[in-house]
Parts: structure tokens; C-alpha cells; sequence
């Protein structure tokens, strides 16, 4: 194939495909802090190139447009915060269930408290804005209920259909429930302190798991 002077040319020590990564990663970026600290609906595609310090042409060439680009963000989000958890789980095989509940639980509330715009974007400004997005989220919360029960290491196929709507319903809860907590956290001025929440959650997932069995 012919190769013309440009396709494939390097940029300030970048290739093509590393410069648009980096370009990708200065609009994520952008959006974090914007979304995070302003809002979605307050922030236009034109604040996010200025953020970024790039034209709408390559916001364009990353995202069809703001919802992509919400979408993509809040994908890249929930990926590392899942990383994180499982990473720490990984390290307390073998540990009894309530220090692994303990520890998963730290990393899950500690991804999102560090950053508190990690938080915002997360459990606010997905909320509603379309049906693919909330699709997604409550995706991932039952992902987390899944993880849940496999950590407690319930059987796959109880004994009866009321066992099994039990184990499920009891996980969809504990997650909405951490969820709604961190969501007080951030309307309250993020006043408490997240040691307190995990111990919290701890302390609800421990009692939770002692009443299914």
C-alpha cells in the first residue's frame, strides 16, 4: 500500500495513533472537571475543548458528541473503579468473608471519594440523561450485586426459587444502599468521613449476609 507524506507521520515525538490517545485522554479529562464540578447539562462541547485546550475538530474526531462523551467517561470510570475492587479482593483470598467485604468496600468508596468529581459523575450526572446511559448504569449496579454474592460465596442454585430472589434482592439492596450513601455524602459538603461510610456499609453487609445464609 502507498503510503502518502502525512499517513502516518510522527507529531512533536508522537504517532498518530499516541497523539490521538493524548487527545482523547485531554478531552476525558476536560470532562471530568467539568462535569464533576459544573454539571453535565451546565457544560457545552465548546467549554470542554476550551478545558482541554483543543478544537472541536478533535473533540469530534473522539466523541460523536457531549453524550459520547459522558458515556466514554463514565465507561473509563466504572472500569478503574472495578479494577480497584477486584485488585483488593485479590489480595484477601482466603480471608474470611467479612474482612473481604471490608476490604472491597474500601476500595469501592475510596475510588470514588478521592476524587470527589469521580463521585459526581458517577452517581449524579449519569442519572436520567438517556435510556442508553441509565441502561449502562444499572448495569454495572448489578454487576456489583453479582460480585456481591460471589464474594459471599453463595451457592449458584439454592434449594428454592424464595433462595434464590433472597441472595439476589438482599445484594440489589446492599447496592443501592452504598450507592445512596455516597450520594448524602456528596450533598452534604462530603462532611463524613469515608472510613466512617465503609465501616457503615461493613457493618450493613455483615448483618445482611448473617440473615441469608
Amino acid at each position: 500500500m502507498v503510503q502518502t507524506k502525512s499517513e502516518g507521520r510522527r507529531y512533536s515525538g508522537l504517532d498518530p495513533d499516541e497523539r490521538d490517545r493524548k487527545r482523547r485522554e485531554a478531552v476525558l479529562g476536560a470532562a471530568l472537571e467539568l462535569f464533576g464540578t459544573q454539571g453535565y447539562a451546565a457544560t457545552s462541547v465548546k467549554r470542554v475543548c476550551r478545558e482541554a485546550g483543543l478544537t472541536e475538530r478533535y473533540f469530534y474526531a473522539c466523541f460523536r458528541d457531549r453524550h459520547d462523551c459522558l458515556a466514554g467517561l463514565y465507561a473509563e470510570l466504572t472500569d478503574s473503579m472495578r479494577g480497584a475492587v477486584l485488585a483488593a479482593l485479590d489480595k484477601t483470598t482466603g480471608s474470611d468473608l467479612d474482612t473481604r467485604a471490608h476490604t472491597g468496600l474500601d476500595a469501592f468508596i475510596g475510588f470514588l471519594t478521592a476524587d470527589p468529581r469521580r463521585a459526581r459523575v458517577v452517581l449524579i450526572e449519569v442519572v436520567g440523561v438517556s435510556d442508553e446511559l441509565e441502561a449502562r448504569r444499572n448495569g454495572v449496579l448489578r454487576e456489583f450485586a453479582d460480585l456481591i454474592t460471589a464474594v459471599w460465596s453463595l451457592p449458584k442454585e439454592p434449594a428454592t426459587r424464595a433462595a434464590v430472589d433472597l441472595h439476589r434482592l438482599t445484594a440489589v439492596g446492599l447496592v443501592g444502599a452504598v450507592n445512596h450513601l455516597l450520594v448524602d455524602w456528596l450533598q452534604r459538603g462530603q462532611e463524613d468521613d469515608p472510613a466512617t461510610l465503609v465501616d457503615v456499609c461493613s457493618a450493613l453487609f455483615s448483618a445482611a449476609r448473617e440473615r441469608v445464609g
